[in-house]
């Protein structure tokens, strides 16, 4: 399925929290919007991974994107190496996105930066005609560059290029979020 925008995250729940809004945005445009979670945030400290997936698909059916994806690489031990890049490149290959918008390149979590340079090598390198990759059927694949890739805020501050007004999605966006209720959750807060 080609895409018009892919929202690449590392852990379940960093595009929710990223850049939700822009995509409950951009669906809204009439536009085909794919989440790709790199891993199945198995290293979180609460939750497990079957409910990362329940809590995943949820926020999707919130967010009304059209394909979510999981790469399944390891938690906090995947690397920007030729493994992993080719796992990506194929994914990307294959949704042929126009953007992508993946997390920051510095953040708190050493697992984001480290993803965000995974996508942006990954992206250039997807439009390599020297690099082969075969899709899930061993057909080969096209050379597919995205037009633009963009990083969202995360946890620390940094200054925006431009800002995109979620306003009217806001509700929406904090419904995708609170999918995740093993992430955010507040024994104090029990009743």
């Amino acid at each position: 399925m080609k895409l018009d925008l892919l929202a690449i995250g590392v852990h379940p729940d960093d595009v929710e929290l990223g850049c939700s809004g822009t995509i409950i945005n951009e669906i809204k445009l009439g536009k085909k919007v794919g989440v790709l979670d790199l891993t199945q945030g198995e290293l979180g400290s609460r939750g497990t991974i079957e409910t990362r997936y329940e809590e995943a698909a949820k926020a999707a059916i919130i967010m009304g994107v059209h394909v979510r994806e999981n790469l399944k690489m390891r938690d906090g031990f995947f690397e920007n190496d030729e493994e992993h890049q080719r796992k990506l490149i194929v994914a990307i290959r294959k949704y042929q996105p126009e953007i992508v918008i993946t997390n920051s390149l510095s953040d708190r979590h050493p697992d984001h930066g480290r993803a965000a340079k995974l996508t942006t090598d990954s992206c250039f390198l997807s439009g390599l005609v020297k690099v082969e990759t075969k899709d899930e059927q061993e057909m080969q694949q096209e050379p597919w560059r995205p037009k633009y890739v963009f990083h969202y805020i995360q946890d620390r501050y940094h200054e925006p290029d431009f800002i995109i007004d979620i306003s009217d999605v806001f509700e929406q966006r904090m419904e995708g979020v609170k999918a995740y209720t093993t992430q955010f959750y507040n024994p104090d807060n029990e009743d």
